[in-house]
């Protein structure tokens, strides 16, 4: 009997230039969905082709056409070092030291990186690059950790401040959600983030939430006769998108010891969970688009949204929306631990998305034949797509979510800073929330095989738990528990 081939996206009838590259998408989609009676159309990650591209990126150069990005030499250079990490790939020291050289060729002498050498510094470079300097980079002398000039950066941070509480991605440029992401985490991950840096951070955060659920990248600001900033209204007329969503998320997280400290409830700002819930369910691709996600309501599938989209469900887990009100009853024991465990479910998927699809969707087309990965067939692979494809394979294989009892330990363990400067009374809780993320033993959910398994990352930094860790206790001046992978079942 054949096959049933999968429904098309239903269309209203009237032909668009959408309609028409939506419909020629799913056609050729459908080449690339395998006939599944046959074992031997179990989807294969070709690690080996992956890494050779990487590879090949890294001590051979990038291809001329990259040249149109030559202010991003720090992206290019954090998507090869982080996809190798993923990938568990190891780099030997040589290569390691000239990753660390070029990346301080961008620090700008007036605080943050640039681009490239001699470039102005800006908030998504100096991302990629302290992101770059967790995985190669070490303490001591060339070891990059110590060369940045943190002061200078904190300044550079300042001094890009708006008075709604956001940020400018560089000096004389636009405010950008993106550039709030970056900024937050290079400070979260250096020791940097302070209440004086991010008042009113988290209420522009809100604001930029569309009527759709997700989140554009900013809000428009609006002012009274006599040119006072009002805090409302401001209405959401962004386009909700999947990478502004992800990076608005991840902010809020992050945000979140300083959104907590406020006493009066009444003035936490907040955003809507079930509405963002509710758009990021609806961007995930139906049968006949293999389960990608969308960047957009009503565009095409395109495999990065693997992880701006996809992993925005460990976020929203860490929220308490989803498996985490679960996971986080057996993580936190009790006395009555035991009790009702009839009830507890453990041999099943109760994940917010279909992590068996997005996995399918990157292992059938996302893979290039010649090696990385890519937005969809026929195009070919790049640097960016082939991280966030396989950041987005890892976070539908892994479950990671903040484990209660783990934060604990974290909190045991810490040392007040002997610095009398050093005044911050959050620092403690922002380390422990940041490092409290841990994987679920045994709710692994890997496609193909366990030959196709890859490393966990860190839902909100995109860094394995090692490169966080690491880089955190060495700012921070802490020492880290030993971390062990954390079963829920009973």
């Amino acid at each position: 009997m054949a096959s049933r081939l999968p429904r098309p996206v239903p269309t209203d009838g009237f032909v668009t230039p959408t309609s028409t590259t939506q419909a020629e998408t799913e056609t050729v989609l459908l080449n690339h969905i395998p006939d599944k009676s046959r074992p031997e159309t179990l989807p294969v990650l070709q690690k080996n082709a992956h890494m050779q591209y990487l590879v090949r990126n890294l001590v051979q150069g990038f291809p001329a056409r990259y040249v149109s990005q030559d202010a991003s030499q720090p992206w290019l250079l954090f998507w090869t070092l982080q996809g190798f990490s993923i990938l568990q790939v190891g780099l030997d020291p040589g290569n390691k030291q000239r990753a660390i050289d070029k990346i301080m060729t961008w620090q700008h002498p007036g605080g943050g990186f640039g681009g490239g050498p001699g470039q102005a510094a800006h908030l998504l470079p100096t991302y990629a690059a302290v992101c770059s300097l967790a995985i190669v980079g070490r303490s001591g002398p060339g070891g990059g950790w110590d060369q940045i000039d943190r002061e200078k950066l904190y300044n550079f941070f300042m001094s890009l401040k708006q008075p709604d509480g956001s940020f400018l991605v560089t000096h004389h440029a636009e405010v950008d959600v993106r550039g709030i992401y970056c900024l937050l985490v290079t400070a979260t991950l250096l020791d940097l983030l302070t209440p004086e840096l991010v008042d009113g951070t988290a209420e522009f955060i809100a604001s930029c939430q569309t009527y759709e659920g997700g989140f554009s990248s900013s809000s428009q600001p609006y002012y009274s006769l006599d040119s006072v900033l009002l805090s409302s209204p401001r209405p959401p007329l962004g386009e909700a998108h999947g990478g502004y969503t992800f990076c608005s998320l991840a902010s809020w997280i992050l945000l979140q010891p300083f959104v907590n400290a406020e006493s009066d409830i009444s003035k936490r700002p907040e955003i809507n969970l079930k509405n963002l819930l509710r758009w990021l369910v609806q961007v995930q691709g139906t049968e006949i688009e293999l389960g990608g996600f969308k960047g957009r309501t009503n565009k095409l599938v395109d495999g990065c949204y693997s992880w701006w989209c996809g992993g925005s469900f460990a976020l929203l887990e860490g929220l308490g929306l989803g498996g985490s009100q679960n996971t986080r009853s057996r993580d936190d024991t009790s006395p009555d631990s035991s009790a009702g465990t009839e009830e507890c479910w453990d041999d099943i998927d109760d994940s917010l998305f279909n992590r068996k699809a997005l996995q399918e969707y990157i292992l059938y087309a996302g893979q290039h034949p010649a090696g990385g990965l890519r937005d969809k067939p026929p195009k070919n692979a790049d640097a960016y797509h082939t991280l966030y494809c396989i950041s987005g394979l890892s976070s539908a294989q892994h479950h990671v979510f903040p484990s209660s009892s783990r934060q604990t330990e974290i909190l045991g363990t810490w040392v007040a800073a002997s610095d009398p400067t050093v005044t911050n009374p959050l620092r403690k809780h922002i380390f422990s929330d940041s490092l409290s993320w841990i994987e679920e033993e045994g709710g692994s959910v890997i496609v193909g095989g366990k030959d196709n398994r890859v490393n966990a990352t860190h839902p909100v930094f995109n860094l394995t738990m090692t490169h966080c860790e690491g880089l955190m206790a060495y700012f921070y001046k802490q020492k880290v528990p030993p971390r062990i992978l954390k079963s829920t079942s009973s």
